[in-house]
């Protein structure tokens, strides 16, 4: 078990996620970030996927986006709040196909038709290497499990192409940091036993490295990369593949594991000042798919590790150290387990704890409040300090008439937004305990899948191996918490009320 590292430096962050997994890592990165763990001046992520409809990459493109609309909301109250402090944006998605290429055989991006006719001795190189069904099968569900398809497209790759957007953009930015005396960290991240990973990982951080080379010199530039190694199987039997496809296989992820670690000792050393391996033993199953949107995987408690493995890269006071982590037992995953757990355990606890009790205590009271009618609804002891009252319902005495209409559009979309903010968590937090095979003993897993009804009636019991003494449990209450609430916004500005300074006087108080 590695010690809990210094403070995390104010540094911009740089991430990469390439191909699904990468995706799926970024996914993580952005929720972790939402609890405050990343202190940082900015965090820009790149996709880079040739499946452009890849559905783990849509997903964790629309949490990034729920992420940022909860983020632009919450800057319009100064209310302190270590809620999402972290501005992220994004580049978007890049495809080694590029934008305009409508045929993705590898034949086609090879010529190969022309290669046959000028270079023969060529041509019979490229047979020998790929059979016919992998030149002709169709790339844009991506390099369909193969790393040599994928070694192919990359292997095209030149350093001009870093001129372009939107790598372009992102070597100015870089650049535009260390001019300004800023630390730089770039951490690239996708799975090692599979096509686009394996490929584009080693590829992609040794194009960089290079592009850098002269900056790579300053101690401010440092560049880490997380190789997932086979934590997932699959199996096609029952799904609708003809005899000779080509398609990922799960049988094959050791072996393309071991090529890609073998490339990456050869080619590639040198190109990464940390490198993270990341793997698990028991594998989940999931859903076969040959790409698209049906490649969609529920997330992994494995990628959670891949999101401190960015928290630990930003903490290093030395880039030289090796750092090793594992789990105290088979099977099973506690608190003890992770990695600087005095700082994670805090904020991952606080976050999930506001979640359920906006989803099951804030959110039913809102609702009930559209349905009855703010006039009706004054008597509940928080809401007039946040909410405008109307003169003369029930001789309640407005505590200001500058506070916002709780009806007003812009109140409404603000409730709308943190509420799928808070679902969009708690189902992540939801899924780390839901990997086959594993018994996860972070939250009680059962409160977590649908909240809305029970009233917080599961506050205290939250918290899996919760470390308060017993009186402090039981006082922790959804009623003790509302009571503090009132106090807490009585001393406070109209402006820093209203649903975001609701919401983030609420997650301050969380904190256990």
């Amino acid at each position: 078990m590695v010690s809990s590292p210094q403070q995390p430096l104010k540094s911009s962050l740089y991430l990469i996620g390439i191909g699904g997994t990468g995706a799926k890592c970024l996914e993580a990165i952005v929720h972790l970030a939402a609890t405050g763990l990343f202190p940082l001046g900015k965090m820009k992520l790149l996709f880079v996927d040739a499946d452009e409809s890849n559905g783990n990459l849509e997903r964790s493109r629309l949490i990034l986006s729920n992420y940022k609309a909860c983020y632009d909301s919450l800057q319009s109250t100064p209310q302190a709040s270590s809620w999402l402090k972290t501005e992220v944006g994004s580049y978007g998605l890049w495809s080694p196909f590029g934008t305009t290429r409508n045929d993705k055989r590898l034949n086609s991006f090879f010529g190969y038709t022309s290669m046959r006719q000028n270079h023969p001795s060529l041509a019979h190189l490229f047979d020998v290497l790929y059979s016919v069904d992998e030149q002709k099968a169709d790339l844009d569900v991506g390099f369909r499990g193969r790393p040599a398809i994928g070694a192919a497209v990359m292997s095209q790759i030149n350093l001009d192409n870093l001129n372009e957007a939107p790598w372009s953009l992102l070597m100015n930015d870089i650049r535009q940091d260390l001019s300004a005396g800023r630390d730089v960290r770039i951490f690239l991240c996708g799975s090692i036993f599979g096509g686009t990973g394996a490929s584009g990982l080693p590829t992609i951080g040794k194009l960089i490295s290079g592009k850098l080379k002269e900056e790579r010199g300053n101690e401010k530039v440092k560049i880490g990369g997380l190789f997932m190694l086979p934590y997932f199987q699959f199996s096609p039997v029952g799904a609708d593949v003809q005899p000779n496809e080509v398609y990922a296989r799960s049988e094959n992820f050791l072996i393309n594991t071991e090529a890609a670690l073998r490339y990456y000792s050869t080619q590639a050393e040198g190109s990464f000042d940390k490198v993270y391996l990341l793997g698990n033993e028991n594998r989940s199953s999931f859903s076969f798919s040959t790409g698209k949107s049906t490649q969609k995987n529920a997330p992994h408690f494995l990628e959670l590790y891949a999101a401190l493995a960015v928290h630990h890269f930003l903490t290093l006071d030395s880039m030289e150290t090796v750092a090793l982590i594992s789990r105290s037992g088979v099977g099973t995953m506690e608190w003890t387990d992770l990695p600087s757990i005095g700082e994670v355990r805090p904020k991952l606890v606080q976050a999930v704890r506001f979640a359920y009790l906006w989803l099951d205590n804030i959110i039913p009271e809102f609702n009930l409040a559209r349905s009855v009618g703010v006039n009706q609804y004054s008597k509940i002891a928080w809401f007039p300090e946040f909410y405008r009252i109307p003169k003369g319902v029930f001789n309640f005495r407005q505590r200001s008439e500058n506070l916002p209409d709780f009806s007003s559009g812009e109140e409404q979309q603000s409730i709308k937004t943190i509420e799928t903010w808070c679902k969009d968590f708690l189902q992540w937090i939801y899924e780390l305990h839901n990997c086959e095979g594993e018994n996860v003993q972070f939250f009680l897993k059962g409160a977590l899948k649908s909240p809305g009804g029970a009233k917080g009636e599961f506050l205290n019991r939250l918290v899996d191996g919760d470390p308060r003494d017993a009186v402090a449990i039981n006082n922790d209450s959804v009623q003790n918490i509302l009571s503090q609430l009132e106090d807490r916004a009585k001393p406070l500005s109209d402006n820093q009320k209203g649903t975001i300074g609701l919401a983030k006087i609420l997650y301050n108080l969380c904190k256990l």
